[in-house]
């Protein structure tokens, strides 16, 4: 297990879950720099298991490693969205069209149960309800945490989802050990 400590500040706290996945280079390494980063300004709380995942979308691409963490922040949602998109920048993600492969993509899945709606930023994550690379580690740390749009928990919407989730495996390393969070 890792310590990460949050830059102190003079404020309240609000609790996000963040969703990485990495499909390029080191993908291990990659998760883990994107969570020392993220540390830079935030606690960070509960990391789930790392899973390896299908890509979605474009399929045509190397599987993903994905994990889901919990975190205390004291950013707004537009300053945590510029910090995330300034770390996915400096682990070498360029733009490019949806779907495609990257070091790393950090969502912002929940925010408090705040709801938000601009051209810029959607939270909670449209698509989360839909995704079982999302859901599954999600289930994992926060099964009971309400989706404050629709009302249900994590672990109802993991058993409403219409994806199968086979193909949502725990990710094991070279030497068969389970990686660690």
């Amino acid at each position: 297990m890792h310590s990460f400590n949050a830059v102190p500040r003079e404020s309240k706290t609000v609790q996000v879950f963040l969703g990485l996945g990495s499909n390029m280079g080191d993908r291990r390494h990659n998760l883990e720099w994107a969570l020392h980063s993220l540390s830079q300004k935030m606690g960070i709380g509960q990391v789930s298991s790392v899973y390896d995942t299908a890509p979605v979308g474009n399929t045509a691409q190397a599987r993903f490693l994905n994990l889901v963490c919990e975190a205390d922040i004291y950013l707004t949602p537009t300053e945590l969205l510029a910090f995330i998109e300034e770390i996915e920048m400096d682990m070498g993600r360029q733009p490019g069209p949806p779907n495609s492969p990257r070091p790393i993509d950090i969502d912002i899945l929940f925010y408090d149960n705040q709801i938000i709606n601009t051209p810029e930023l959607i939270i909670p994550h449209p698509r989360l309800t839909e995704r079982a690379f999302v859901l599954v580690p999600l289930a994992e740390i926060a099964p009971a945490f309400i989706h404050p749009a629709i009302g249900k928990t994590i672990s109802e919407m993991l058993l409403d989802l219409k994806v199968s989730v086979d193909e949502v495996v725990k990710w094991e390393n070279k030497r068969g050990e389970t990686c660690s969070k």
